[in-house]
Parts: C-alpha cells; structure tokens; sequence
C-alpha cells in the first residue's frame, strides 16, 4: 500500500476534511495501489493534468463521512444505445461519400466539375470546424438526448431536400441538402466516447466506443458500394435522374425511420451510473463547469496537443484518399466505377475489423501509447504500398493493399478517441474528441485540395506520395515524443476528486 501526496489543498487543522473523501485506484501497470485523500471544496473535478482515465473508471470510491459506497449498475439497454447511436450515424457517414464515389457520373448530370463534385465532401469537413465548438458545448450543457435528436432531426431534414434536387438544373438544390447532413455530422462525431462513458463499465468502455465509431465507418462502407450499383453511368440523363431519385429516396426513408427510433427509444443517462467514476462525475453541477476553461486546459496539455496533430495527420490522408478513390481508379482502370466502390468497400470494411480489435485489445491491455505507434507506422506501411501498386494494371493487387491501408488506417480511428479521452480526464469527451475531429476535418480539407491538385499536374502517384510524406512526418512525431506521451498519460494513472462538503 502506498500513499500518494497530491497537488490539492491541505488542511492541517481539520483531520476530518483531509479524510471525507477518498479515491482508491487500482494501477494497471504495477501491482501497487494508491490512496489519495483529497477535501471536498466547492463542487468541482479537479483541474490536474495528465490523469489517466484507466484509474477513473476503476476507482473504488469511497465516501466515508456519513455516505456510503455509492451503487452502480449496467443496463442491457447500452446496447441499444450504443446501436442506434451507429445507424443514424451509419445513415450520416453515407452520405459523405455518396457523391464523391460516382464523380464522374454527377459532374456530367449536374454540368459541374470534379473539384465542385469534390466540394460535396468537403462540406463535410468544412461546416465541423466552425460548429464544433458550441456542438461540444450543447453536449456538455444539454445532454447526449438533446444532441441526438438535433442530429437525427438534421440528417432526416438533408435528405429530403436532396430528393426535390434530381434534376440536372437543381445542383444548388443538392448542395443545400448535402451541407445540412454536414451539420448533423457536427452533433454525431463527438458523440462515441460520451456514451461509452456514461452508459458503459470500465472494461467495457473501448469496445463501446468502437461500436460507435463503427458505425460512422459502416455508412462510409455502404457510400462506397452502393450508390455506383443504385446509379449506373447510362447516357440517358432522364433515365439517370431516375436512379438519383430512387438513391434519394431510399435514403430519406431510412434517415425518416431512424428519427422515429431516436426520439422513441434514446434515454439521456441510465438511472443508476455504471461506474463510481460517473457516480462522482454526477455530483458535479453543471453550472459548476467552465467549457472556456477545459479548452484553456486542453490547450495547455503538451501530450494531447501532439495528439491532436498526429490524428489529423493521419485522418486528414484517409478522407483525402476516400474523396479522391473513383477519379484515382478510374484514371488507371476506365469504366470501373463498380470495383472502384468495391475497393472503397474493402478500405473501410478492413478498417471496421482494425477498430474493433483495437477496442477489444486496449480494454484488456491498456497499452494506448504503444499501440497507437504501432498502427500509426503499419498505416504508413499501407499507403506505400497502395501508391505504388495502383498503376500496375491488376485490380486484385489493389484490393489487397487498399485492404491493408484500411485496416490500419481506419481502425486508427477509435485508437485516437480512447486516447484523448485517456489524456485529457477528467475533461469532457465531447471537448477532446471534437479537437481531434477538427484536426481531422481541416487537414482532410487540405489534403484533399492539394491532393486533387497534384493528381492533375502531375500523376496519381504523386498524389499518393505527398499523403505519405505527411503520415511519415506523423511517425516520426508520435514516435519521437514516446516519452513524454507515456509520462504525462498513461503512467499517471491517479485521478483526484473534489468533491461536495
């Protein structure tokens, strides 16, 4: 048993407040364990740095002044939280990529170029940077029941605008449709690790967050595979407007569908939290909570900082790379629009089984830092290899390794979430991962652009080669900085608590 002096204000003339309320947390690393006492001062999470989450969620809490241990409870209905969380966002992420996977086929329906067509995904990454941050406030204010329904809302809303624009004169029409899902994708992205902290058990909590994640990686799966089978490129733009129109409507039923589910059936919080750490977290008034001041905070932590840039990095090259996928094969493999899904099909599917190991594999090991060096290198691996086996004219090669930059890629994804959240604690999920995905939009944003560039100057490989330059650079920060990530995250695994007298 060790006893560990903590930064938090001491009382030397009152023994009684030094012992009100105590935090035991069990390390993951060594078998040693910690007590910390810390007095109970105006209601609010203690503002130190560099705690792990680990600890948190496994704290055996102990209120020894008149209160006993507070009571937890799992719900089976996480799971249907979980799961409906990854349709409507699964209904959202196809949409992203609906347009961009048959570029060639609305640039000639609508009479616009591919850079316009490009802007379609864009929006995406566009709209989420300016809006995230009073996204992320309204989740911390508001509750995951109020943003749900504002992103199911939204997304039902785009998709019914989309079906009035199947007409060639009607681009306007679809690009408004198309930028209103981009605003319910703002209130859907932060959203895995907050439920996956409020309605999961310690052990459990990574793996529901790759739940979540799976299912914005699902509909991106879909976007790929199934629009160019729903729109083939027939020369006949009367017969063509009639496949858009059939995609659209599809598309508003099921986004139709899923509003009603949310609204049924989406529960803010269970009665009874499922770990002390939310027990202790529920004791907080939300009025107590600076959302200024965790940004400040954030800012200020050198470890999630470079995570921050090294997720961008990497996420940035994967939207870069699903955007700009139909005009990269059909350079290379003319009138394959099909297959070209079909790769985009096995990038994310490959990545789905990547992001679930992952979760599973960090649930039981905890090793974040290790684990994320070692899927950030392999994605590098991935896009080697997948820049330099385009063009050599045999599509079975280029599944194989579109499959292994998936696999890594793409199941970086819950990796950087449960990470930041790991660094951060006790900082809102919402705000942390919400920087991550900024970081992501605005470098998917350039990436894309000077990708798009690149690729008519020059050749595909160029283009695949300036994204490896980037992810080679994400490396080398991420490994370089191993130290300082493992000291300030990971190995600080002591969560300290203020709470109410």
């Amino acid at each position: 048993m060790c006893s560990v002096i903590t930064n938090v204000p001491f009382h030397p003339d009152n023994d009684e407040k030094n012992n009100r309320y105590h935090v035991t947390a069990s390390h993951r690393y060594k078998p040693v364990r910690h007590i910390i006492r810390a007095p109970p001062v105006d209601g609010e999470v203690n503002d130190n740095k560099y705690f792990s989450k680990t600890a948190a969620t496994d704290a055996e809490v102990t209120f020894e002044h008149r209160s006993a241990p507070p009571e937890t409870r799992l719900y089976k209905k996480r799971w249907v939280i979980v799961f409906l969380f990854s349709l409507y966002s699964l209904c959202n992420s196809y949409q992203w990529i609906q347009y961009g996977i048959i570029n060639n086929i609305f640039m000639r329906f609508y009479g616009v170029d591919s850079f316009t067509i490009d802007w379609m995904s864009m929006i995406y990454m566009l709209t989420y940077i300016p809006l995230i941050f009073p996204v992320a406030w309204l989740l911390d204010k508001k509750g995951l029941r109020v943003i749900a329904l504002v992103a199911a809302a939204l997304n039902c809303t785009g998709t019914w605008i989309k079906v009035a624009s199947a007409r060639p004169d009607l681009f306007p029409v679809t690009f408004l449709g198309q930028f209103t899902c981009s605003v319910a994708q703002v209130f859907i992205l932060g959203m895995p690790s907050r439920i996956a902290s409020v309605w999961f058990g310690s052990e459990e909590v990574s793996t529901a967050c790759s739940i979540g994640v799976f299912g914005n990686q699902l509909g991106i799966a879909i976007g790929f595979l199934v629009p160019p089978i729903l729109v083939p490129n027939v020369d006949d733009l009367d017969e063509l407007a009639a496949h858009i129109r059939v995609m659209f409507y599809i598309t508003a039923g099921v986004a139709t569908f899923l509003f009603v589910l949310v609204v049924i059936v989406f529960q803010e919080r269970p009665d009874i939290p499922p770990t002390h750490a939310q027990a202790a977290a529920r004791r907080i008034s939300p009025e107590n909570y600076s959302y200024t001041a965790s940004i400040h905070r954030l800012l200020r932590n050198k470890a999630f900082i470079l995570l921050v840039i090294t997720y961008g990095l990497n996420v940035g090259c994967f939207y870069a790379v699903s955007t700009l996928l139909n005009r990269m094969i059909i350079e290379h493999y003319p009138g394959e629009e099909v297959n070209a899904g079909r790769i985009g099909l096995t990038i994310v599917i490959a990545g789905m089984v990547g992001s679930l190991i992952c979760g599973i594999w960090l649930d039981r090991s905890k090793t974040y830092k290790q684990t994320t060096l070692a899927v950030y290198l392999m994605s590098l691996v991935g896009m080697v290899l997948y820049a330099f086996t385009l063009d050599l004219g045999h599509l079975w090669v280029v599944f194989i390794t579109a499959g292994t930059l998936g696999f890594f890629m793409t199941g970086y994804l819950p990796l950087g979430f449960e990470f930041a959240v790991e660094l951060t604690f006790p900082e809102s999920e919402g705000t942390s991962s919400g920087l991550l995905n900024c970081s992501a939009q605005v470098f998917g944003i350039i990436f894309t652009i000077c990708q798009g560039k690149i690729m008519d100057s020059f050749n595909t490989l160029a283009g695949n080669l300036f994204l490896c330059a980037f992810l080679l650079i994400g490396t080398i920060i991420t490994g370089a900085d191993c130290s300082i990530l493992i000291y300030l995250g990971i190995c600080s695994s002591l969560i300290v608590y203020r709470a109410y007298p």
